[in-house]
């Protein structure tokens, strides 16, 4: 199914979680969204982990991105 105006459409969490923390920062980051695991020992892999269990937090982080058009 295509979705041409889905900017999510083919993005992965990880690229994602990426490209907000080039962009962005882990400080910066969990300043934007307050949640623990962009502020304590922050890494891809752990917050991909919370990220995948907590449909409110991977929300606020696909907005963000939107948000921010990294996506182009």
């Amino acid at each position: 199914m295509s979705q041409p105006n889905n900017p999510l459409h083919g993005v992965t969490l990880e690229q994602i979680v990426t490209a907000l923390v080039a962009h962005f920062g882990w400080p910066a980051l969990a300043k934007l969204i307050d949640i623990n695991c962009f502020k304590v020992d922050p890494s891809v892999k752990s917050s991909l982990k919370f990220l995948r269990k907590t449909p409110w937090a991977r929300a606020k982080v696909e907005q963000l991105y939107i948000a921010q058009k990294l996506y182009q």
